[in-house]
């Protein structure tokens, strides 16, 4: 594994947010660990010789050079291999504040270590072997889950559920690959391939489906481990910032009945039923002259040309008129809700026009004001994206860069099992097909892998992890 331009030097960062808090932490990773932490470090108990793994010790961060006391401290050091990276931990609790963490880094790069590049503290973790590849892209989709659904997700992924699944498969895959081998290896002694129909058969059964298993759990998980995109829209003043900061249960937009308050782009993050969903507030879509508001208009347009749902807002309480159905037109096309607003002022005339105005698009009645049909709402986006009203979450859910592995080992053995049910059967193809699946499985686990890959991989990552 530490051939792929693995650096033997010790490593540094900031663990925690830089901000106020109770607590920062600094870790160090590497050969050279104690060797800092006995330059900088000066414990309560001065006769202390030997520190043992994996235990607290009080004391006080200096600066060596003027035997300056910098912080007051707990320090671990955790030695290899029983760490998150596999080599010598250490670990400084320091009190939190920008100056402080950033007075102790310094000392400890100046100590011998230096700067640790995004990720590179997991990276670490996937060289030493003590995570596989996926099991540490789990650790970033861990760190930014944004519901309880893709917080399970990941930890399913960090504690080697894909990794299980995938070795399974590889395990049959070299099992069939074996034998179609004999038969390239030995063809003077005619050698059957175990019987074209019996080996397509288990590699159906024992790999081809369990692929394609993964590949429509991902179609099914996406949206939960993701999120989806979600675009209010309609004319200025329908309500559609009262909407936003309904659904956020707070005041996060301004409300006036000045129409073209909203002129630009405001986005939150909340839950929809267990889906994480980014909430998009636009500007009151309409013809202005004011410069602001138009770039505000054009930008509202690509938003919802980019969303995964729409809520097309217009306001019940008054009756349709030929600029909202205008401004529908460009929204028909995407996946989208109507969504009347106001229903705690408006005639049951007036909604019954709205009613007609819409006969073939699915409708939502509300009043975001009096957070009143919040839940029909709920329910009727989560249909709308899901496609029924639960959904049973898989255990696992590959993400993109595996999705795109898992599809090139099915292209792979599609190829294999219809060169196996060809009149003539070929062993060398059948062999190539074979190992090309077992690649593209390697790729997720890291088994196969290049620089490159673990580069866009790991820069995804924070400093300190």
């Amino acid at each position: 594994m530490k051939s792929l331009a693995y650096n033997e030097a010790t490593i540094a960062a900031i663990a925690t947010p830089v901000g106020p808090g109770a607590i920062g932490v600094i870790k160090v990773s590497g050969r050279d660990a104690e060797a800092i932490l006995r330059r900088i470090f000066r414990p309560r108990r001065r006769n202390l010789k030997e520190f043992q793994s994996h235990r607290l010790y009080y004391g006080h961060i200096i600066d060596p050079e003027t035997q300056t006391v910098i912080d007051e401290v707990l320090v671990t050091l955790m030695r290899a291999p029983h760490t998150y990276t596999r080599e010598d931990v250490l670990e400084i609790y320091a009190h939190s504040g920008y100056l402080i963490l950033t007075k102790i880094l310094e000392l400890v790069l100046r100590s011998g270590a230096r700067l640790a590049e995004p990720g590179e503290f997991t990276r670490r973790a996937f060289l030493n072997g003590r995570l596989d590849l996926s099991q540490a892209e789990a650790v970033q989709e861990l760190i930014t889950a944004r519901s309880e659904q893709g917080l399970r997700l990941a930890l399913n992924q960090l504690q080697g559920g894909l990794s299980q699944r995938l070795h399974k498969i590889r395990d049959h895959l070299l099992s069939a690959l074996a034998v179609v081998e004999v038969a390239v290896d030995f063809p003077e002694e005619d050698v059957e391939v175990l019987s074209s129909q019996e080996l397509a058969r288990k590699l159906e059964e024992q790999v081809y489906l369990p692929i394609k298993k993964l590949l429509e759990d991902y179609r099914e998980g996406r949206l939960f481990r993701e999120g989806m995109a979600v675009v209010i829209a309609g004319r200025p003043n329908v309500g559609k910032s009262s909407l936003l900061n309904a659904l956020l249960k707070e005041e996060r937009a301004i409300v006036t009945p000045i129409p073209g308050t909203t002129r630009d782009i405001i986005e939150e993050v909340a839950t929809i039923r267990g889906l994480p969903v980014r909430l998009i507030d636009t500007a009151g879509l309409r013809e202005t002259a004011d410069v602001v508001e138009g770039i505000g208009v054009k930008k509202a347009k690509e938003k919802i040309q980019q969303a995964d749902i729409v809520l097309f807002m217009v306001d019940g309480s008054k009756p349709p008129c030929p600029e909202d159905l205008l401004l529908y037109q460009e929204v028909a096309s995407r996946t989208h809700l109507v969504v009347i607003n106001k229903i705690d002022i408006s005639s049951k005339e007036s909604l019954t026009q709205w009613e007609r105005e819409f006969p073939n698009a699915r409708k939502v009645f509300i009043s975001a004001k009096e957070h009143k049909g919040l839940s029909e709402l709920y329910d009727a986006v989560f249909e709308l994206v899901i496609g029924q009203k639960e959904v049973s979450v898989p255990e696992i859910v590959p993400n993109l860069r595996q999705k795109i592995a898992l599809e090139r080992a099915l292209e792979a053995l599609d190829r294999a099992l219809k060169a196996l049910e060809a009149p003539e059967v070929y062993p060398e193809l059948i062999a190539v097909d074979l190992r090309e699946a077992l690649a593209s499985l390697g790729e997720i686990t890291g088994e196969v892998t290049t620089e490159d890959l673990l580069d866009r991989i790991f820069s995804q990552f924070c400093l300190g992890k």
